[in-house]
């Protein structure tokens, strides 16, 4: 198992026995019910577009089979049908409420034949090597238990050649907007959260978590180390979400 990382340590509940695992899946059980209406009313939408622009990333590869890691209720396997359109889209999730939810988005959608939503954990996929054309995952990373483990996970996956796309919330640099940013994620999203998804800690974890995640350089680092080739760091709306790419090496076979 990798070294643990300062942000695998913040947990949702804190005071409780269970894992980060555990408390996550828990967590997202919780507020599935109102995770897309939040998602959409804290970011003005603006997450709509993030996830278009991350699935951009993919467009010159030609991706036909696709793995969504933490795919939640599948609004980035659905963006990724919509404007690629692969053959197999295949997301995971360990919330059975969200991946519940995902599924009846997809039957909406009459995409039930290109996406499957399976319950799995990022950190043991049950997939062999060398399956994915890409890999795909949007603001999950920073909630995996062992962060190494899970970006080693996703890179065994991954066929030689292959590109991970990584869409995670950062933390903006330049100093009034850092401060608005700072007063709106600590009392803002927190209250706003507990009123609408009557779970206050959930959006306080999504707080400290933003705060601990090791973002930019230092997140390309790590892939770096973790054997991904390529990498690239793409700051989007005054950095307060970044993309992260990177491709397994195509001489490996």
């Amino acid at each position: 198992m990798s070294n643990p990382l300062p942000h695998d340590h913040i947990l949702p509940y804190g005071e409780r026995k269970q894992s980060k695992k555990q408390q996550v899946a828990e967590m997202f059980d919780q507020i599935a019910f109102r995770y897309d209406f939040l998602n959409r009313f804290l970011s003005g939408g603006i997450d709509l577009y993030w996830r278009r622009k991350a699935i951009s990333q993919l467009k010159t590869n030609k991706a036909q089979k696709i793995l969504d890691v933490a795919t939640g209720t599948g609004d980035l396997a659905l963006a990724a049908a919509k404007y690629l359109k692969p053959e197999q889209i295949i997301g995971v999730d360990i919330s059975k409420g969200m991946l519940e939810l995902g599924r009846k988005k997809i039957e909406k959608a009459h995409l039930s034949d290109k996406i499957t939503l399976l319950e799995a954990d990022s950190e043991d996929l049950p997939f062999p090597d060398n399956q994915f054309d890409a890999v795909t995952v949007a603001f999950g990373v920073r909630n995996f238990e062992h962060l190494e483990t899970g970006l080693k996970e996703m890179w065994r996956v991954l066929k030689p050649g292959g590109k991970l796309v990584i869409l995670e919330f950062s933390k903006p640099r330049q100093a009034v907007f850092s401060k608005l940013y700072s007063w709106y994620m600590n009392k803002v999203t927190p209250g706003i959260g507990s009123m609408i998804s009557r779970n206050r800690e959930a959006y306080s974890y999504l707080n400290e978590s933003v705060k601990a995640f090791p973002e930019g350089e230092a997140l390309r680092t790590i892939l770096n180390q973790c054997q991904y080739e390529l990498t690239e760091v793409k700051p989007l709306s005054f950095c307060i979400a970044t993309i992260y790419t990177g491709q397994k090496p195509k001489n490996l076979l």
